[in-house]
């Protein structure tokens, strides 16, 4: 069977139909106290980045509820914490500084949803308001928005991502799937044991 490929917005659209009102009205440029709330009760976000050449990367970000500083109606900043070091987003960020953000809370189905231009900061006197554990960062992602609006549960609800029961999970060990899918000096051994219980102690340490 031949494949079917969408070559232009026009078959697109033709094929989904238009945008609903109230989808299309949804977009807002400056945090409403919602939004405040919404940052300030979710514990993870994942971070859209590209280069120059339009290369992609997604990196997730977590730590307590409400880790994202709100420094006005139209900027935030995320944290950094240690990490791999491959600073991929953040190369990315230096390179094209448009980014995308989503936010989860556990257990709601709908994400809330901020797009705009992203630069690097070392220093800043809100540094002071990012300790977590005795952790002071060294970096933090600011971003000053441009586009802002709360994303539908449709997506959660047909993943059941918040339900248990759905969570089958017969995979092997990180350790193990490190070992098969990475060219490594540690042992397996090593690897359990760098990944085991201990990996949890170091989430804050440089």
């Amino acid at each position: 069977m031949s494949w079917a490929e969408i070559g232009s917005e026009a078959e697109l659209r033709e094929l989904l139909g238009e945008v609903m009102p109230r989808s299309a009205n949804k977009e807002r440029v400056r945090l409403h106290e919602r939004d405040r709330q919404w940052l300030a009760a979710s514990p993870f976000c994942l971070i859209a980045t590209s280069d120059e050449h339009g290369a992609c990367d997604v990196s997730p970000k977590g730590d307590p509820a409400g880790f994202v500083h709100v420094l006005d109606d139209a900027t935030i900043a995320i944290p950094d914490r240690p990490g791999n070091r491959r600073a991929d987003g953040f190369i990315n960020i230096l390179r094209n500084p448009h980014v995308g953000l989503i936010f989860l809370i556990p257990g709601r189905n709908e994400t809330l949803r901020i797009n705009g231009r992203a630069r690097l900061v070392r220093e800043a006197p809100f540094f002071d308001e990012l300790v977590v554990k005795g952790h002071r960062p060294h970096l933090a992602i600011v971003v000053e928005i441009e586009q802002i609006f709360f994303h539908c549960a449709k997506a959660f609800l047909r993943s059941s991502l918040w339900k248990p029961e759905t969570w089958g999970d017969d995979l092997p060990s990180h350790a193990r799937i490190t070992k098969d899918v990475q060219n490594v000096e540690e042992s397996l051994e090593e690897l359990e044991a760098y990944y085991g219980p201990t990996y949890a102690k170091k989430l804050y340490a440089s």
